[in-house]
């Protein structure tokens, strides 16, 4: 295990603190854990399901959509073909929503934290619109991820989520997508997955390592922030990408009672993934 990064760990706790758009857990969603995942039979679609219900009991979608980052973060999830390999269509539309969001996740005192942050290493644009641009660039210009159809993007990968052939799901890292998702019988929330002999994580856990099903196949494990706003996951991993001088690169950070290690990989000038691992808690 990489040592605890002492100076990404304090700027994360900071953006945490700062993080007023996260929602609170039992009081504007509650989650139901229900039981453990068998992550033995990983990929198997017949794989046991542990859970007769959704990971999402209930989340108040009024409180959700009155937060301007969720909201046109929200608007964002439907504009992507999820199976790769077909060639990714941008609207006028789409592009002006993209704006919006960046422009909403600007405002916020999470991410300007990032952006003097990052100004300090000299990895910003100092100008904000050229930050923004430069946000654009890393995380909605289009590529190929195999072949030369510009099928991905960094946003589609992590936050909504990609197949590939049907048989393999790629990441799909955001409780939003999973809860609207869920919502729609689109996912199957198989259970919790617990690390070597811990115990069951608690239903106000705000990160949290799952199994679920989607579109056919099965994510044996993924792990996911719960409750943070679009704007805290997106600096946290905006930070890491533009530090970062490897293909992939893993940061083991302590965020309040959280050790997680935190997984970038690029794709050239743009973020190929991105994800948080769960590596322990305070309360075990």
């Amino acid at each position: 295990r990489k040592a605890l990064n002492h100076e990404l760990s304090k700027l994360f706790s900071d953006m945490w603190d700062m993080d007023v758009n996260r929602l609170v857990p039992g009081k504007d969603y509650t989650i139901d854990l229900q039981g453990k995942a068998d992550v033995a039979q990983q990929g198997d679609s017949a794989v046991q399901d542990s859970t007769a219900r959704h990971l999402f009991h209930n989340v108040n979608e009024e409180r959700l959509k009155s937060i301007k980052t969720f909201a046109t973060f929200i608007s964002l999830l439907d504009n992507y073909e999820t199976s790769t390999g077909m060639a990714e269509v941008v609207t006028p539309e789409e592009i002006v929503e993209n704006n919006c969001f960046l422009d909403a996740i600007l405002a916020t005192e999470v991410m300007k934290l990032a952006h003097e942050y990052l100004l300090k290493k000299t990895l910003a644009k100092p100008n904000l619109a050229n930050f923004k641009y430069q946000l654009y660039d890393i995380w909605f210009q289009l590529y190929a991820r195999k072949g030369d159809r510009p099928d991905s993007c960094g946003f589609e990968h992590v936050f909504v989520g990609e197949t590939r052939r049907g048989k393999q799901i790629l990441d799909l890292h955001n409780w939003v997508q999973f809860y609207f998702q869920e919502k729609r019988n689109q996912i199957d929330y198989k259970g919790y997955v617990s690390r070597k002999n811990k115990t069951r994580p608690h239903k106000d856990d705000q990160v949290l390592s799952i199994q679920f099903s989607w579109k056919g196949s099965v994510k044996p494990i993924g792990s996911t922030f719960i409750g943070v706003s679009p704007e805290f996951e997106f600096a946290l991993y905006t930070v890491i990408f533009l530090l970062a001088e490897e293909r992939v690169t893993r940061e083991t950070v302590k965020i309040k009672e959280y050790e997680l290690q935190m997984v970038v990989c690029r794709h050239g000038h743009h973020i190929g993934t991105a994800y948080p691992v769960l590596l322990s808690t305070s309360s075990e």
